[in-house]
């Protein structure tokens, strides 16, 4: 390779992490004061809306209904383990659909009890095919580093058997962009074909995402993270953390097709203004 083409394939490389970060979709908790905190980021922005036990898929639909209106891009989050039963589920997916919703993220859910017989995104996914329910996309979870109650073998057969009915996948927090190239490698090779989403964390205080990352079951890359050079005097300095590393180290896989990595979809904490802030940053001085 010439010096001429190392600089071009540099240059091809910091647009690409440039373009990813700037059309991000954005992560939010449906907490008390969320719906202030989207209107940080700008209209047309993709919004994604947790769902978690504790608030219940309606306050899901509050916040999605509020964000359209507000002008953004909405995808909800659907825990499978929250579904009463049926109706249910064709209660949710209508009157998301009716809101505006045409792209919706299937996930097993962190409850430890199913309120009724979907215990999996699979059994949703299976499910979804009997009703024309108007979504035009459907994107369910990964773990490049594992799941702390799952096998490996047992993660990989459900992602198999989830594309099926599935547009792309969203990968769980990582930090380590050689685990994650390995794990897209492996599950490539296995017949994985989805286009790849990467969770990505928003660049907030290091101390506050060792707290989040530790309290989300990411520790072993956590791990991984804290043994990386500045990272301590990062904690004791309270400096903020880099999104734009992990893509950076990837290099020029993170744009090879083997790989098929669509887009980015970040963890924000609820720090929109925080993570628009850096999106505007890197749009404006470059990565």
């Amino acid at each position: 390779m010439t010096s001429s083409q190392y600089q071009d394939g540099c240059a091809a490389a910091l647009d690409l992490v440039g373009a990813l970060i700037g059309s991000a979709s954005l992560e939010v908790i449906p907490l008390k004061g969320a719906e202030s905190k989207v209107r940080s980021a700008p209209p047309g922005t993709t919004v994604t809306i947790t769902c978690s036990p504790k608030f219940g898929l309606d306050r899901t639909l509050e916040h999605v209904a509020t964000a359209i209106a507000s002008g953004y891009r909405v995808v909800p989050h659907l825990a499978a383990r929250m579904i009463e039963d049926e109706q249910a589920l064709r209660r949710f997916v209508s009157r998301a659909v009716d809101l505006g919703v045409d792209d919706l993220y299937v996930i097993g859910g962190d409850a430890d009890e199913s309120l009724g017989r979907f215990g999996a995104a699979e059994q949703v996914l299976h499910a979804l095919q009997d009703f024309d329910h108007g979504l035009r996309r459907i994107g369910v979870g990964c773990y490049p580093e594992g799941h702390p109650k799952i096998s490996d073998s047992t993660l990989l057969e459900a992602l198999l058997a989830k594309q099926v009915h599935a547009d792309y996948m969203v990968s769980q927090l990582c930090f380590d962009s050689a685990a994650l190239v390995r794990w897209l490698d492996e599950v490539r090779g296995r017949g994985v074909r989805l286009p790849l989403r990467i969770g990505l964390a928003a660049p907030i205080k290091t101390a506050k995402l060792v707290e989040l990352s530790v309290k989300i079951g990411v520790g072993q890359s956590l791990r991984y993270l804290t043994k990386q050079h500045g990272m301590v005097g990062g904690l004791l300095l309270g400096r903020s953390y880099a999104p734009e590393k992990l893509l950076l180290d990837m290099g020029e896989r993170l744009g090879s097709p083997d790989l098929a990595v669509e887009g980015l979809h970040v963890f924000t904490f609820n720090q929109v203004d925080v993570t628009v802030a850096w999106q505007r940053r890197v749009a404006e001085t470059g990565v």
